[in-house]
């Protein structure tokens, strides 16, 4: 969600050594953008979040890298835009402002896009980008540490949050008077804003831990992305590999990293997807390791991308956030029509609430995975008119707004 500079201080390497480092971030970017829309066109369709089936499970599983990717990578951009402007404080006051900005747009907006109604007295929702915006703000204060501790900080909530999971004590607090603190701190679900059930609710999705613990290491990994290619690559590859090889130590004797165990699920589930189905809310250890090691394994990978697919992820990379208000909205336009198109009239269940929040769908309604695809293949069609237009503003132009978006 921050912009990254076109270029970094080459430091005695070839221009095109620099392009190819900021080109591959913007194609894992563009990538978790079309991601991110598969996922949201599933909850609009009426699809379950995972399920029992192959095809629902990992056309969730899938969608499990946006997250991770999105905030790893926006603590790189943020030390990125650090190295650019060589002032502390401004990036400080970026990152404050931004956040805020983040924030505010989350609960407004973004909420609107969601529901399409104005309801704001009985529900609110606290989702990524709320997360982000908050840990750009806790990040605010970390930047004026050395890189290394920032970067260690951020590598230590990741690796022992999961702790947690053995004190009863944390579960006790959980339960006391600064409960709702527990809950936008870790736990996350909904916490009432006065007036009981009936009242405004605050649905908190994504906690700040670990979230603030994964910028933090996408802040630090920028030391990597100054390297020396060959280097770069090297420390890449042994990163991604590695978190991977812990994810599948860990997970496969059930040592530790994430509260629910494999190998005996119930109702019974294949024993791969049992496997694979760690927690995300709040994103466990394993959760994260299952999807950062493969995001820092393809960068290296992806330097010397090129082609039509390259391109067009590369264009949605380099506005994501600009992507990302765009996406929902339309979305949700699509589905009121689809709505329309067979029932004659605008299903009650998208417009009452957000969809993960409301009771099942009607009977009739959920939509074929085959549809689910076609959708967002639509979807992001169009996005891409608007994004190539935005990208090529923001390439032409400096406006200190532009940075916002």
């Amino acid at each position: 969600m921050v912009a990254a500079p076109r270029s970094l201080p080459t430091r005695g390497r070839s221009p095109r050594t620099t392009t190819h480092r900021i080109a591959s971030i913007d194609i894992i970017r563009g990538a978790v953008m079309v991601l991110m829309a598969i996922d949201h066109v599933r909850v609009f369709s009426g699809v379950p979040a995972g399920g029992p089936t192959p095809g629902v499970f990992f056309t969730r599983w899938i969608t499990h890298f946006c997250a991770p990717a999105f905030i790893f990578l926006a603590g790189t951009a943020a030390f990125l835009y650090g190295e650019n402007v060589r002032n502390r404080g401004t990036l400080a006051r970026f990152l404050l402002t931004r956040g805020v900005w983040l924030v505010l747009l989350e609960l407004t907006v973004l909420r609107f896009g969601w529901t399409f109604n104005f309801d704001y007295a009985h529900y609110v929702l606290a989702g990524v980008i709320w997360v982000i915006g908050w840990c750009m703000i806790l990040m605010s204060a970390l930047v004026y540490l050395p890189v290394v501790v920032v970067g260690t900080i951020g590598g230590a909530i990741i690796a022992l949050h999961n702790v947690r999971d053995s004190f009863p004590l944390a579960r006790a607090a959980s339960q006391s008077t600064f409960a709702w603190l527990w809950q936008v701190l870790y736990f996350g679900g909904p916490i009432s804003l006065g007036g009981g059930e009936d009242g405004p609710q605050l649905a908190v999705l994504y906690s700040i831990i670990p979230w603030i613990g994964v910028m933090a290491a996408g802040f630090g990994f920028g030391r990597v992305m100054q390297m020396e290619a060959g280097r770069r690559r090297h420390v890449c590859l042994s990163l991604g590999a590695g978190a991977i090889v812990a994810f599948l130590i860990l997970r496969g004797f059930n040592l530790y990293g994430d509260p629910r165990p494999w190998g005996n699920a119930t109702p019974p589930a294949p024993t791969l997807l049992q496997f694979l189905g760690t927690t995300k809310y709040p994103a466990s250890l394993l959760f994260l390791l299952m999807t950062l090691g493969p995001t820092i394994l393809a960068i290296p990978l992806l330097e010397r991308a090129r082609g039509p697919i390259a391109n067009v992820l590369t264009v949605f990379g380099r506005v994501p956030f600009f992507y990302y208000v765009l996406h929902i909205p339309l979305i949700h336009l699509i589905f009121v029509c689809l709505s329309l198109a067979r029932f004659g009239s605008v299903i009650p269940w998208m417009t009452a609430n957000h969809p993960m929040f409301n009771p099942p769908p009607p009977s009739g309604y959920t939509y074929s995975l085959t549809a689910l695809y076609a959708i967002t293949l639509l979807a992001v069609t169009i996005l891409y008119f608007p994004c190539r237009w935005f990208a090529g503003v923001k390439a032409r132009r400096r406006d200190r707004w532009l940075g916002y978006l």
